[in-house]
């Protein structure tokens, strides 16, 4: 079975990256680098210091999503550095089947597949379905509901992703919320924990502070907020606890 699952996320992977390449295939994209630092981490050491690398597209089938992190950590206890990253390619029922599907409300309905990987054991493929949302003042808004298949870990189960941005206009520039939360539950190991995370963040167009509609969506500063209760599926105890709120100032430049 870790095999079938392998070479399902293999495969998922290898589409996801040969189709970012294929210019035919690419309507619209984007590159950003975040910088990121800050405190009140559980589990892993209190500080860290991450830099992360998102790539995002829109393609004449989906949608892909591609991000990774390296992380520092100010520990003694643990190894200084730590990579995570996820692959995350959609199907377009529209796009791709010509589905005609949404309508006020509801803007499209896509297979939705992620690739967890990273240092250590937590290698996680996830399969299922993402809708996209027109709901007034996003800029999108999506949910995606996958089923968890474990290929080095235990955490098989569901898992609840909404993703979201929107903007406010302030003086001269803007203010942008946007973020994601993952909801993992009804797993089937009993010794991974059901879990919450939610990561948000608030950042101030700085470029188009200093340099007008020339220099708008470039150079962003910000906080970001990491609330996990659960963190990693280990069960918060008062011996060790793993529900964690941290913040981290951020600074994200897109090219």
């Amino acid at each position: 079975m870790k095999l079938i699952k392998s070479l399902a996320a293999s495969a998922v992977a290898s589409f996801a990256f040969s189709s970012a390449a294929n210019a035919d295939m690419i309507l619209w994209s984007d590159v950003s680098v975040t910088g990121l630092s800050g405190s009140g981490y559980e589990v892993d050491a209190d500080r860290q210091h991450t830099a992360t690398f998102e790539y995002v597209a829109g393609t004449t089938w989906g949608d892909v999503f591609v991000f990774y992190d390296a992380t520092s950590y100010d520990s003694k206890t643990q190894d200084n550095i730590g990579f995570y990253g996820e692959i995350s390619p959609r199907i377009s029922m529209n796009k791709a089947f010509g589905a005609e599907l949404g309508g006020d409300v509801l803007a499209d309905v896509l297979l939705a597949f992620t690739l967890e990987n990273g240092r250590g054991d937590v290698e996680t493929f996830l399969s299922g379905v993402g809708f996209d949302w027109n709901v007034p003042g996003f800029n999108f808004l999506q949910t995606n509901v996958y089923y968890r298949s474990g290929i080095n870990t235990d955490s098989d189960g569901f898992q609840l992703t909404p993703v979201w941005n929107m903007d406010f206009k302030v003086g001269n520039s803007k203010i942008v919320f946007d973020g994601f939360a993952d909801w993992v539950f009804n797993t089937s190991d009993d010794q991974y924990a059901t879990n919450l995370h939610i990561n948000p963040q608030i950042k101030y167009d700085l470029g188009m502070a200093l340099n007008g509609e020339s220099g708008a969506n470039k150079l962003y500063v910000g906080v970001e907020v990491d609330y996990w209760k659960n963190k990693y599926g280990i069960e918060d105890s008062k011996f060790f606890t793993t529900n964690q709120t941290a913040a981290s100032l951020l600074v994200k430049y897109h090219f």
